[in-house]
């Protein structure tokens, strides 16, 4: 990955953002709560779980569905501005907030206060507890008790995964982050996601690419596993995609056909994107 380059626009917005931060406001105790309730929670199913042997087998077919689930959130109600309370505040704090921040010129910060800007607020975790919850107790009527915790753990597991791949993809590089597997896929991966120019239809994965393979929203031609383990590698960038994702990368372009809500993309550029199997 390159060394972070910043537009004025990203610069002004940043400005703008960081002064508006509540001077009350902590990231170390944003994410400690977050992880404390979270692993808390899954201590405890795990602690109420007795003879689990098979059930633990539902952690694949559970977390494959939350792949696609996040695949979906991030593409239909993240990048889709849907006129419905918390849905429209999902939009704003994601695409006219984070992806204004964040371009694939810097997607970094450099300090605990920006924290506000890469990990979602605590009631995501609420909302997702009680909706695991629900999937938990159904599955312990349709199977037992061990395999409604299970689904639930995975779910708030799937969920702490998320918030610290996130995470590593908006820190500065090092070599940790450079050789790990999976986590430097998702650092390159994420970090082409958030160019101005393909942002609202590629790369919609946090995790593990696997929704963006499958549906082809990837920005890479490559099979299943070279996905999971392309680490930095740029050679699989599909061809199509390049052009316009070094024009969206200039300052000129972000200042005049860059918005809030997106880029203005033109004819030839919604095509480049269909034929790359963006869904344009």
């Amino acid at each position: 990955m390159t060394a972070p380059q910043q537009t004025e626009r990203q610069r002004a917005f940043r400005r703008q953002y960081v002064e508006q931060i509540s001077p009350w406001y902590n990231g170390l105790v944003h994410i400690g709560v977050m992880y404390v309730a979270g692993i808390s929670a899954i201590g405890w199913c795990v602690s109420r779980m007795h003879g689990a042997t098979w059930e633990w087998l539902l952690v694949v077919p559970v977390a494959i569905a939350g792949n696609f689930v996040e695949w979906g959130m991030h593409k239909f109600v993240m990048h889709r501005l849907v006129d419905v309370f918390a849905l429209r505040a999902i939009y704003d704090r994601h695409t006219r907030q984070h992806h204004q921040y964040f371009t694939d010129g810097d997607p970094t910060i450099s300090t605990v206060k920006e924290f506000r800007i890469v990990f979602f607020p605590w009631r995501v975790l609420i909302v997702l507890a009680v909706t695991g919850s629900l999937f938990g107790w159904i599955a312990a009527q349709l199977i037992n008790a061990n395999a409604g915790y299970v689904v639930f753990i995975t779910m708030i597991g799937h969920y702490m995964v998320y918030e610290t791949f996130h995470f590593c993809c908006h820190i500065p590089e090092n070599s940790w982050l450079r050789h790990v597997p999976l986590v430097n896929t998702i650092r390159r991966h994420h970090a082409a996601h958030h160019n101005m120019g393909i942002m609202m239809h590629v790369n919609m994965n946090l995790t593990l690419p696997i929704a963006d393979w499958a549906m082809k929203t990837s920005d890479l031609e490559r099979g299943f596993l070279g996905h999971l383990f392309n680490g930095y590698d740029e050679r699989h960038v599909k061809d199509e995609l390049k052009p316009v994702m070094a024009r969206f990368r200039t300052a000129e372009t972000q200042a005049q056909r860059v918005t809030l809500d997106g880029p203005k993309l033109n004819d030839d550029e919604l095509m480049a994107l269909c034929r790359a199997g963006g869904h344009a």
